[in-house]
């Protein structure tokens, strides 16, 4: 079974979050509103960061936000930046795994392409796509409500 890692998916959820919310948040913030454990969430922002995915601001008024919108970002992009490259079996073309029946696989070269199609498909998904609708920005814009005032 083909199956994306807890952290890749935790990471999609902090990537939609972050499209949601004001310009910058923190990764405490982030946690208190997902409901994921902040030091999972700082993780994730940190792998996010070091795949320039989201950027990071230091200071009194730091914390993180996307370094591009959604429609831009990838499952691919996200899967690279938590987990690495996809390799579906140990025989796939640069998968750092042993094959231990290698020397006499009849399958030896046929994964890649499997591999291939799998990781271009990904790479056609994007992290919009798959938010709801109600947080994508091209097609709902979020209004700030105005303050509500009283008058007797």
């Amino acid at each position: 079974m083909l199956r994306l890692s807890k952290l890749a998916d935790y990471a999609v959820v902090v990537l939609v979050r972050l499209a949601r919310g004001d310009d910058v948040q923190t990764s405490p913030g982030i946690a208190a509103v997902t409901g994921l454990p902040e030091p999972t969430v700082a993780k994730v922002l940190k792998a996010l960061a070091s795949a320039g995915l989201v950027v990071s601001q230091r200071g009194a008024r730091g914390g993180y936000r996307l370094a591009r919108p959604l429609a831009t970002i990838q499952v691919a992009d996200v899967i690279g930046a938590i987990d690495g490259p996809v390799y579906l079996t140990a025989c796939v073309e640069g998968s750092r795994s042993i094959c231990e029946a290698e020397h006499v696989c009849s399958c030896r070269g046929g994964w890649d392409k499997v591999n291939d199609v799998i990781m271009q498909a990904l790479g056609t998904i994007s992290i919009a796509d798959i938010a709801p609708a109600r947080v994508r920005p091209e097609i709902a814009v979020q209004a700030r409500p105005e303050p509500t005032i009283l008058v007797e």
